[in-house]
Order: structure tokens, then C-alpha cells, then sequence
């Protein structure tokens, strides 16, 4: 008998691998996004006769309890957030709610409707903020550093108390940065992908960034939804960090997307103070062993391959647009 899947913020990338990956395996899927059911994004464009998409929000309650009621999920994947850290800044209390509350709105949803439910926390690095030792792991102690870090440690909490005291069988995946094609361009990846695609065809001279010596540990997106998968075909419930465990900085991701084009890099990027954020989190690098170990997971795709995938994708869409 196949199962069935409830994907919050479907339409993000990591929506749209998932949900890819489900009706390989068989799933019948349902996707809530904030959108009316006919706007569907580029990213499920090619998915939409495939699953049912619902409308639905996670500051409203009554829209999950019915949404839960009428899929029926074996496991639901939470996704939706306000998931841009900058954002998160100038709009700290909407981003308490969405990616803190709404966690809760949505576990306690599941709890009165159908408490059966393998339920999957998409989780984040910033929880770490600026630790004192590298890398991290799950016993790590959190310090988040930015209003989004704080509202996901909220939502990482909440799910393990649902967890712990109320016997839901409620997990979180503690990613860190993972990007693809799919990535939203307002991201720093995206960002530079898309800039090197432009500059190339002659369609953009300069490319402005903030920090180029800022670190992180950056995957394929497609890889670790493997991983948020298999946490929910487990016995038991549990938190996992998920990682490449090697970090690079952005001036060598903004080297490597240029290099694929056979570009300069130095000849078209400024260090602008205006992208610089408020906190830059250096030391950001996480251990994945215990994902390894229990989950069988590791990554596929290296840095060098993850960067070329996006620079490629992006160049061929600016092609297409000329």
C-alpha cells in the first residue's frame, strides 16, 4: 500500500526534490503553498498533474487541521518559512511567527487530528550561530545570532518537546547551507550563478557582494532531502545534522562560478559594505556522523560539481531569454 506525504512549501527547492524523490518511491502527494493552487511556481511547473496542491498557511490553524484531515499523510514534511536570513532582520516578529509558532500551529495540528504522523522539522545551521568549536554536531550547544536562527531554534524545540512528551513521532534535520539550480535568487549562490551567466552574455558588467571571506558548508539540495527522507523511515524519532562537513568561503564559490565560464572573477566583483550582514557566521561547518552512521546518508555531488550544476543551468535559461 503506497503512503502518502503532506509537503509544506512545496514550492521551494527543497519542496520540489522531495517531492520529486516521493513519486519515485511511489507516494501519493499533497503540497501546501501560500499561492493560489493555479500559480504554481517554475520549480513544480513540471510536477503539477502529479500531486494535489492545496492552499494553506502555517499562521493559520484551522487551514493545517483541515489540510491534515483531508490528505490523511502517513508524513508530512514542514518546509514553509521565512527563510531569508537578511529578511529576517528588518521583519523579526513575522519571522517568529512563521518559523517559530507555526511549527507549533502545524505539530499541534497533527496532534488532534491525526497523531499517527511521522512529522519532519526543517531545521538550520544558524541554531549554532557563532559556536566555539568546529565542527558541530548534535550535542553542540546552541547560540543563534540572527532573529531567523532564533525562531528555528523555537521550531527545533517545540517539535522535540511534541517528541518527548507527547509521544509524536516528530524529528528535525539541522541542515546547513545547501543549494542547487532551484535556489531562490535572492540567495548569495543564486546570486553569483546567475550574475556569471549574465556578465558572460554581455548582459551585466559588475557584480556587487558583501563579505567574500565568509565560510560555509554548502550541498546539493538534492542530496539532502535523501536524508530528511530516511530519518522518517526510522523506528524512533531523532535529530540529525545534516553536512558535507568541508567548508569554502565565497570568494571561492564566486572563483569556481566565474572559472566555468572562463572568467575573472576579480575584474567583475565588488565588495559592496551594503551586503554586508549584521552577524557573519564564520565558523559554520557541521559533522554529519551520526547521519552517516545511522541513516546510511552521505553526499553525492562535491562543491566544484554543485557549482558547475547551477553556473550551466543558469546559462542555459539566459540563453533561452535572448
Amino acid at each position: 500500500m503506497s503512503k502518502t506525504a503532506l509537503i509544506t512549501g512545496i514550492a521551494g527547492q527543497d519542496g520540489a526534490y522531495l517531492t520529486e524523490l516521493l513519486l519515485e518511491k511511489g507516494y501519493r502527494v499533497f503540497g501546501m503553498d501560500r499561492q493560489a493552487p493555479e500559480d504554481y511556481v517554475e520549480n513544480i511547473e513540471h510536477l503539477k498533474d502529479k500531486i494535489s496542491l492545496r492552499h494553506g498557511d502555517l499562521m493559520d490553524q484551522v487551514s493545517l487541521m483541515e489540510l491534515i484531515e483531508e490528505a490523511q499523510p502517513d508524513e508530512i514534511y514542514n518546509f514553509a518559512a521565512q527563510s531569508f536570513i537578511p529578511l529576517s532582520w528588518k521583519e523579526p516578529v513575522l519571522t517568529g511567527d512563521i518559523n517559530g509558532l507555526g511549527v507549533t500551529r502545524i505539530l499541534e495540528a497533527i496532534r488532534r487530528v491525526k497523531p499517527d504522523v511521522k512529522f519532519y522539522q526543517a531545521s538550520s545551521s544558524e541554531l549554532f550561530g557563532k559556536p566555539d568549536t568546529k565542527p558541530q554536531n548534535e550535542n553542540t550547544p546552541f547560540n543563534p545570532g540572527t532573529p531567523y536562527g532564533t525562531a528555528k531554534l523555537y521550531g527545533y524545540n517545540i517539535t522535540a518537546n511534541y517528541r518527548d512528551k507527547l509521544g509524536l513521532f516528530s524529528c528535525s534535520g539541522i541542515l546547513y547551507n545547501h543549494e542547487s539550480p532551484r535556489r531562490g535568487k535572492e540567495f548569495v549562490t543564486r546570486k553569483i550563478t546567475l550574475s556569471a551567466a549574465k556578465i558572460k552574455l554581455g548582459l551585466l558588467d559588475k557584480l556587487h557582494l558583501g563579505n567574500l571571506d565568509a565560510h560555509r558548508d554548502w550541498g546539493y539540495a538534492k542530496d539532502y532531502v535523501r536524508a530528511m527522507w530516511l530519518m522518517l523511515q526510522q523506528d524512533k524519532p531523532d535529530d540529525y545534522v545534516i553536512s558535507t562537513g568541508k567548508e569554502h568561503s565565497v570568494r571561492e564559490l564566486v572563483e569556481a562560478a566565474f572559472l566555468c565560464l572562463d572568467l575573472d572573477y576579480q575584474k567583475y566583483v565588488v565588495q559592496d559594505p551594503e551586503f554586508f550582514r549584521p552577524v557573519d557566521l564564520n565558523m559554520l561547518v557541521g559533522d554529519s556522523s551520526k547521519a552517516r552512521k545511522k541513516l546510511g546518508w552521505k553526499p553525492s555531488v562535491s562543491f566544484e560539481q554543485l557549482i558547475k550544476l547551477m553556473v550551466d543551468s543558469d546559462i542555459k535559461k539566459m540563453e533561452k531569454t535572448l
